[in-house]
């Protein structure tokens, strides 16, 4: 194992950082030398590839990124999957005399397992030392999804002395043997792995008349990923809903269940929803990956003006801060970042949530169950009970609810919540079609949030593309309506808005790295209407007049359509998928 000291001294060899800066680490971390990596991580100073090469250097190793390698079955299968995973090592090249093998960590035990295979074929063995990302990249091609899938339906037709082409109509009652046989638990784990390998939000498992399809959900976009015969899907279902303790006999009404798993070492919550359609039922399961822990502030992708805003209305004691936008927007994800900002030993933090999708340390985190009468209004209720500071309900849906937190947020609670509707504005109209009187809203409300997410490009792959004149000109027409300071802190290298012309502009394309898509990961846009001195006045007395052009001149305001010109000219997303999710006229 290397020491830390000699990784920093290795950097300032190599001229990447100052002694000055070295110094600074040192001095950051001299309670726990261990998180010099994430430290180095975090702070945007090394990427995982570049430590890697790095550290081979200190271990007198060579560095292999084995990301794009194309590597044949028959080198893979030099070194098992049991030993792949054990050990932590992969053979990416062989031939009759030598065998190239990466290595997640220099480990004499892994490289003694591994000299003994090769020495039984009489090879020589060369060892790279590889990134947890190849690592990954290349110990899934271990598990080719059609392939398992396959052979499990194959073991099941010659149990059941059947032609898989075939395809009968099932009864509805099904045996124990065929809900937790082997070959069905199987398809269900091979089904469920790699989604979380794909990383995908959500799998969709659905009848059709010959067939049963397996969607995933990967950055908001769905994307077919396995047919399997009609034969196996209604067993498939039940072996899902006995995973998750629902009723395996009751397929004429939806249920709601839950389930944990440990899949890679990472601890995996599943929420599990079945649906009837005619004679059979669709299965919905959310992912819900514990192991990536919350997002900060500054990582969800929100403009520098809207970061401002909701950075001072969360100082506020009391009052309602909402978020608005479709479901799948990343609504909750940004209150959870909030919640993690507010969260101190000197605050009670009490949630209400429909499910609870992260635990967070030191907050009371509550699931509401309306079958047994305890949903939001009733759990609002309950709250004021507990002595809170800060309330967060999860959806604000009916009219009680709304009331309730109004009342809690004009007693002294900042109350933090969601509410479905397009954009900010909307929020204001639709708590007073909730029957919210107008001066309650007024001096409650502090600030809407909408946002919607995008899909950011795959940096290894994005090409430069080019713009229509008339996208160009709509651009700059949009982004003239705001002041030209505001608009440079949001896009670098903007001197006027006739430079838009000269920006560079990306189109996806898709690689190994974003499984062809073309996009990696997503981020927020949004837009922020403060409920200034002006919009209280108008909210009260002239909600006739209240509309986008009176919310512009009462404040600084930066459309959704706007930020999402500022993430298309910063290079991060193309235009195509801003119009995705925004409403955009004159395009």
């Amino acid at each position: 194992m290397y020491k830390p000291e000699e990784l920093l001294a290795l950097l300032e060899k190599k001229n990447i950082i100052t002694p000055a800066k070295a110094q600074e680490i040192n001095n950051a971390l001299s309670k726990d030398k261990n998180a010099l990596e994430p430290f180095l991580l975090k702070n945007g100073i090394l990427d995982a590839e570049k430590i890697t090469e790095l550290k081979a250097e200190l271990y007198h190793l060579s560095y292999k990124n084995l990301q794009t390698e194309t590597i044949k079955d028959e080198w893979l299968n030099f070194i098992s999957r049991d030993i792949a995973r054990n050990y932590s090592v992969v053979c990416f090249y062989k031939d009759t005399a030598i065998a190239k093998v990466g290595i997640l960590k220099y480990d004499i035990k892994s490289m003694e397992a591994v000299s003994f295979l090769a020495k039984g074929q009489n090879l020589k063995v060369e060892y790279y030392l590889i990134s947890d990302k190849s690592f990954r990249e290349v110990f899934r091609k271990y598990d080719k999804l059609e392939e398992e899938v396959s052979t499990a339906l194959e073991v099941k037709a010659k149990a059941e002395g059947e032609d898989l082409i075939q395809v009968e109509e099932k009864s509805d009652v099904l045996s124990e043997e065929d809900v937790n046989s082997a070959p069905i638990a199987r398809i269900v784990s091979v089904i469920i792995r790699h989604a979380v390998e794909s990383r995908a939000s959500d799998i969709h498992i659905e009848p059709y008349l010959n067939e049963s399809r397996v969607r995933y959900r990967v950055d908001g976009i769905l994307h077919n990923s396995l047919v399997l015969p009609k034969t196996v899907h209604n067993s498939v279902i039940a072996r899902i809903k006995v995973l998750a303790k629902l009723k395996l006999d009751e397929t004429r009404i939806p249920q709601d269940g839950h389930i944990r798993l440990i899949i890679d070492g990472r601890e995996i919550d599943f929420r599990i929803s079945t649906l009837p359609l005619g004679a059979s039922e669709k299965v919905e399961m959310r992912i819900l990956d514990q192991a990536k822990g919350l997002t900060s502030l500054e990582d969800l992708g929100f403009n520098q003006h809207v970061l401002e805003v909701l950075r001072e209305s969360i100082k506020k004691t009391s009052g309602i801060l909402l978020l608005t936008g479709p479901t799948g927007s990343g609504k909750t994800t940004t209150l959870y970042s909030v919640l993690n900002v507010l969260n101190k030993e000197t605050v009670n933090i009490s949630t209400l949530e429909d499910p609870i999708e992260y635990q967070i340390k030191g907050v009371n985190q509550s699931q509401i169950r309306p079958e047994l009468g305890f949903d939001f209004a009733t759990g609002l209720r309950s709250f004021l009970r507990q002595d809170p500071n800060i309330i967060m309900v999860g959806e604000v849906r009916d009219e009680e609810t709304a009331e309730l937190a109004v009342h809690a947020g004009l007693t002294g609670h900042l109350v933090l919540s969601t509410l479905h509707t397009n954009d900010a504005l909307g929020a204001i109209f639709r708590l007073l079609d909730m029957k919210i009187e107008p001066f309650l809203l007024a001096s409650t409300l502090r600030l809407v949030i909408a946002q919607r997410l995008v899909r950011r490009l795959c940096p290894y792959c994005k090409k430069e593309g080019k713009l229509p004149e008339k996208v160009i000109q709509e651009m700059m027409s949009s982004l003239s309506e705001l002041p030209i300071d505001v608009v440079q802190k949001e896009v670098a290298g903007l001197n006027n808005f006739e430079d838009i012309k000269n920006f560079k502009f990306y189109d996806p394309v898709g690689c190994v790295r974003c499984s062809n898509t073309g996009f990696l990961e997503r981020l927020a846009i949004a837009e922020a209407a403060l409920v200034t001195e002006d919009l209280k006045e108008m909210i009260i007395n002239r909600r006739q007049a209240l509309n986008v052009g009176a919310l512009k001149n009462s404040q600084l305001f930066i459309s959704l359509k706007q930020d999402g010109i500022f993430k298309v000219l910063s290079g991060v997303t193309s235009i195509n998928e801003v119009m995705r999710v925004v409403e955009i006229e004159n395009l």
